[in-house]
């Protein structure tokens, strides 16, 4: 064989092994993907990796109980193409009641776990539509799984409706909450072996429905309490035989009507205010415990006339970023629940000190008053919100001073959050970060 013979073979050889070679990798890349796939879809966006799968060919490989032909249980191009188009989250599944593909929020929601439905509303609905055709629709209520919870505490989404939050208990001593989520469903078959679950969240609107229904019955009643005062107080005026001393009396009520609907409308100006977030900067610098302070002693004169010690106490060398307006008014709201929740002759404390973290600044505000109860706790930041524990001195508010505060923390990229136990009094923790 000549030489240039032998460079040949050679080359025919080696571009043989270098096929062979991407071959092996090919088919490596692709059992690492479907191994990963479960993992992944929880993370990323399921339908844009749909779409990767099937312009490159890629088939997720499940475990069977059977030798069928995986090609069935595949969802080809056309039909991944019209699910990224379907309104609402969508989950597909096969003759056997498997995952073949899930929206990433499904997980999230309660309705798929380890590729497999796990609500039995919806699985009696696929298997209705799997053995009579047609469709079904239902609405239903899911609890978001355990590895969703969260402490309780408001982050960046700023959602006001928390109702039925569910309260838990973890191992550690952390009180947890789960959200609740009101789902529209409807399923039908898209194929022979192939049924297609489609589900709309409606929870944002049935919050907000919550929360307008809240603020309709809480300030018709502020309003229609001045105006009845000031048509009886008109009324007597045009009475021939005026009676002086009924007269002053009406006139003072009708006052104290305007000041509580003047204190409401300075609350919904600080509610409007506390929306934008706020930039750190040198101007909005200030000393945590001096702001404080300030709070404290605007409500001096309501801690006097309620038989309520407060006392102010902490480190005082903490700066964090803040306005001053909206942060005085937060804790300010903070220290008048305490004070009006509280027992005559017993005291408020307010304690400013830094978290465990070394990043937050934390001001706790801590009473002896009645208490919340546990299924209330979750609802008491909702704007228009009215706790069962109202009294002689609270029953006039209208549900807005925590909504305020909520924002406020927000807005100062904060948070807060609350303990609270029946005839243990309430402790709330406003945090804010440590200004650099």
């Amino acid at each position: 064989m000549t030489t240039q013979n032998a460079q040949i073979v050679s080359m025919v050889i080696f571009v043989i092994f270098c096929v062979m070679l991407l071959i092996v990798i090919v088919a490596l890349i692709s059992k690492l993907y479907n191994w990963a796939y479960p993992f992944l879809s929880q993370y990323i966006n399921t339908d844009a990796i749909a779409h990767w799968r099937a312009s490159i060919g890629f088939r997720r490989s499940r475990k069977r109980n059977d030798d069928d032909d995986d090609d069935d249980d595949e969802l080809d191009f056309e039909t991944v193409r019209m699910l990224s188009v379907i309104p609402g989250l969508t989950v597909v599944v096969d003759e056997n009641d498997e995952v073949l593909q899930a929206s990433t929020d499904t997980y999230r929601l309660g309705i798929v776990n380890d590729e497999c439905l796990v609500n039995d509303h919806i699985l009696q609905a696929v298997h209705s539509v799997r053995e009579s055709g047609g469709k079904r629709s239902c609405e239903l209520v899911t609890q978001t799984p355990d590895r969703f919870a969260s402490e309780y505490r408001f982050g960046d989404d700023g959602v006001d409706g928390a109702a039925s939050v569910q309260q838990q208990v973890t191992g550690d001593g952390m009180v947890v909450f789960t959200r609740p989520n009101w789902l529209k469903v409807t399923v039908g078959q898209i194929s022979e072996t192939k049924t297609l679950v489609i589900i709309n969240d409606v929870s944002e609107e049935h919050r907000f429905a919550q929360v307008r229904e809240d603020f309709v019955a809480n300030v018709t009643e502020q309003l229609l309490k001045p105006t009845r005062a000031l048509e009886t107080l008109g009324e007597d005026l045009e009475e021939d035989d005026v009676d002086v001393s009924q007269i002053l009396v009406e006139a003072s009520r009708v006052r104290n009507y305007a000041s509580h609907l003047s204190h409401l409308v300075d609350d919904l100006l600080l509610l409007i205010k506390a929306q934008s977030k706020v930039v750190p900067n040198r101007d909005n610098l200030v000393n945590l415990l001096d702001q404080v302070r300030t709070a404290a002693d605007c409500m001096a004169p309501l801690a006097r006339t309620s038989n309520v010690r407060v006392i102010v106490n902490g480190a005082d060398d903490i700066m964090v970023h803040a306005e001053s307006e909206q942060l005085q008014g937060a804790l300010g709201k903070l220290i008048e629940n305490a004070i009006e929740y509280s027992p005559e002759h017993k005291a408020v404390g307010i304690a400013v000190s830094r978290a465990k973290d070394g990043k937050h600044a934390l001001v706790r505000v801590v009473d002896q008053g009645c208490g919340i109860p546990r299924e209330e706790q979750p609802r008491i930041f909702e704007r228009f919100y009215r706790g069962s524990n109202q009294s002689s001195r609270t029953g006039d508010g209208v549900g807005l001073g925590l909504a305020i505060v909520k924002h406020v923390a927000l807005t100062h990229h904060g948070s807060v959050s609350v303990w609270s136990a029946p005839r243990q009094g309430s402790t709330f923790t406003f945090s804010l970060p440590l200004a650099d």
